[in-house]
């Protein structure tokens, strides 16, 4: 009944017929701020969440004063109770709720409510999408937050990835004909054990394995080109540290495009993925087209270059000329790979049409999660079947 009263917010129609105390009215107050049937009055937010409307606490009529206010100070104390009542996890969503219902994006450029947030990759997403209103005195703080998330994203997802594209770069050089001092002796002899002569006590060597003579250099050429309309949030920040960690791998060359209505090569950036985001504008339009015309001009090595396309779909520019030029790269020996999102947001909204235009290109279209992404590319890489994820409806 104590969890039922917190849902429902004390309406004297509830039925729970319990008053909270303590503790429990303190997180009930937290939990009327944001949800109660004033939490959005004058601050753009989107009205009443069922269940949190009504009288005073615990009674059964008046109307309940929700809000945060216009106060930064006051803000940053819901804050700090909110990571006082609840889990990190939980915290994050009513952060999202509170920018969502309240308007709060405004408050975000102010150095002491980026002090009390809880970071996330969503809010790095808000940030960026106010990156050119961000006053002189919030940039250092609005950056010390970014490259918090970032080093936690890159310490999650940077040794898996090193180590699986590792794997497969080494295994997508071996050659039928290797020089003597370039056999893998190890995978020779068990790829010929049915040739063992008993008589002999040998192993005749019919099908040699070996690794080429380019091994210290480039294997592998990678373009991510990113859609940073305003949807694609979450996958740009996920691709700008994907982006670092490919970029820091010597066996690959790895360039770093991102588009809406234009098109911007953050590759030279790519030493320190916080300046690829403060480099990105979220927001604005989507021109495919014109994205892939310069991915595809700076292809020189078409075998050996994969192209990952991170965007929703939804093309602003000439179709016919988009699906012309997937079909001409991997025509050319591409491997093009489209991920209609890439984060941990669920299913995303995209353009089917598109999609299964791509899916019958040989090109599949599906959105994978930051920890599916390394075997992704590593099948790319292979050219192995790509691990669609059940999920996929266009594979």
């Amino acid at each position: 009944m104590r969890r039922w009263r917190l849902v429902l917010g004390g309406q004297g129609a509830d039925g729970t017929g319990r008053s909270l105390s303590g503790a429990d009215a303190a997180m009930d107050r937290t939990l009327e701020a944001l949800y109660g049937a004033r939490g959005g009055d004058g601050h753009g937010g989107s009205g009443t969440v069922a269940g949190r409307s009504g009288g005073p606490q615990g009674a059964a009529s008046g109307a309940r004063s929700g809000g945060l206010g216009g106060s930064a100070p006051q803000v940053a104390r819901w804050l700090g109770d909110i990571r006082t009542y609840f889990p990190t996890s939980v915290v994050q969503v009513m952060q999202r709720d509170a920018i969502d219902r309240l308007g709060l994006s405004a408050l975000l450029l102010e150095p002491e409510m980026l002090e009390a947030v809880e970071a996330d990759v969503h809010l790095v997403g808000t940030l960026l999408s106010l990156n050119k209103a961000m006053p002189e005195t919030t940039k250092n703080t609005a950056r010390a937050v970014v490259r918090k998330v970032v080093a936690d994203l890159e310490k999650r997802l940077a040794t898996r990835t090193r180590a699986t594209l590792t794997g497969a770069l080494d295994r997508s050089t071996r050659i039928g004909r290797p020089r003597h001092r370039d056999i893998d002796w190890d995978r020779t002899i068990r790829a010929n054990l049915k040739n063992y002569l008993p008589e002999h006590r040998t192993v005749v060597p019919e099908r040699l394995i070996g690794y080429g003579r380019a091994a210290r250099g480039v294997k592998k050429d990678v373009v991510l080109c990113v859609d940073q309309s305003g949807s694609m949030a979450a996958s740009v920040v996920y691709a700008s540290v994907f982006g670092a960690v490919l970029a820091s791998m010597r066996s690959l060359a790895t360039r770093l495009v991102v588009f809406d209505t234009s098109v911007v090569d953050l590759t030279d950036e790519l030493d320190d993925p916080v300046d690829v985001l403060f480099g990105t504008q979220l927001g604005g339009g989507t021109d495919i087209n014109r994205a892939l015309a310069y991915c595809q001009s700076k292809i020189t090595r078409p075998a050996d270059t994969v192209v990952v396309l991170i965007s929703d779909l939804y093309e602003g520019g000439i179709r016919e000329e988009m699906l012309g030029r997937v079909a001409a790269m991997k025509a050319s020996g591409v491997q093009f790979v489209t991920l209609l999102a890439l984060s941990d947001e669920g299913a995303p909204s995209y353009d089917r049409e598109h999609a299964a235009a791509l899916a019958a290109l040989g090109a599949p279209a599906f959105a994978c999660t930051p920890d599916l992404f390394p075997e992704v590319m590593a099948a790319a890489i292979e050219r192995r079947q790509l691990p669609i994820p059940d999920m996929a409806i266009h594979q």
